[in-house]
């Protein structure tokens, strides 16, 4: 472990920082802003946001990679599914590079993980969460596939996609998988969409996080909506030109994430001035 580490404070959450955050209510256009936001971070910081995104796009090619060799490939959708849930904690380091620049300070990788590892711990359980969540979802996944096909492995990619649009269990399948996992999705947006930008920034517990990102999805549902459906075609971007398109689309992403939680929350007070 470095002396970075060694040196960084502890992760504590006071009283006043666990606090109830005060929110905006947002355009419904804002999301485009999001996203103009975030490109600037990436045109300003090219090196560290390609190589960050290259490092997930190499991961997403090794998973399709194998699943191809398993016979398995049709399982790329959910699992792709579970790299939506749990791509705001693997985002916590581009918050740092936004947060550098809106300081003008210049962003590395070993400050970013001398910032990321005091909330470690916190992050640490809100990942978790997530993480149970994705494979919640891929039991259900597999359930329904057995319920509808009625068997335990999955057929070749080239059977599988007739199967699924030409048949009745197929669309069976297809529309109430669309359906469950639009609730899965639902959940995990709600609680996340700007909980792990809180925590990383204000150093806040991961209840008073969640509870933060469902009342400004309730608060700015329009909004919030669209920047849902914009995060879902950039991830579909990404995949759809065999990964190398998340190289660009997960960091440009995880930086309008940033801007996202900023313009949401308002800023905290200023702390007051040290008596004589």
């Amino acid at each position: 472990m470095t002396d970075a580490f060694h040196a960084a404070k502890p992760f504590a959450v006071t009283p006043a920082l666990s606090e109830t955050p005060e929110l905006r209510r947002v355009a419904f256009d804002a999301p485009y802003a999001w996203l103009a936001a975030g490109w600037r971070d990436l045109r300003d910081a090219p090196g560290i946001s390609l190589a960050y995104g290259a490092v997930f796009a190499a991961f997403a090619y090794v998973a399709a990679l194998q699943l191809t060799r398993l016979d398995a490939l049709p399982l790329l959708l959910p699992l792709a599914f579970g790299f939506l849930l749990v791509g705001p904690i693997l985002a916590a380091g581009l918050y740092e590079v936004s947060r550098l620049r809106e300081r003008g300070e210049p962003a590395t990788f070993r400050g970013i993980a001398h910032a990321v590892w005091p909330a470690r711990d916190q992050l640490g359980a809100f990942g978790m969460l997530l993480l149970v969540l994705y494979f919640f979802w891929m039991d259900v996944a597999f359930l329904l596939f057995m319920l509808f096909f009625g068997a335990a492995s999955f057929p070749p990619l080239d059977e599988f996609v007739p199967a699924i649009l030409l048949t009745a269990p197929g669309q069976g399948l297809l529309v109430t998988g669309t359906v469950v996992g639009a609730v899965f999705a639902a959940v995990a947006y709600s609680v996340s969409v700007i909980a792990v930008p809180m925590m990383f920034d204000r150093k806040v517990d991961a209840v008073t996080a969640m509870m933060a990102s469902v009342r400004a999805v309730r608060t700015n549902l329009p909004a919030m909506g669209l920047w849902a459906v914009l995060i879902a075609a950039l991830s579909v971007a990404g995949l759809a030109f065999y990964f190398v398109g998340l190289a660009i689309t997960f960091p440009l992403a995880g930086y309008a994430s940033w801007h996202a939680y900023k313009d949401l929350v308002r800023a905290m007070p200023a702390p007051p001035p040290p008596s004589a």
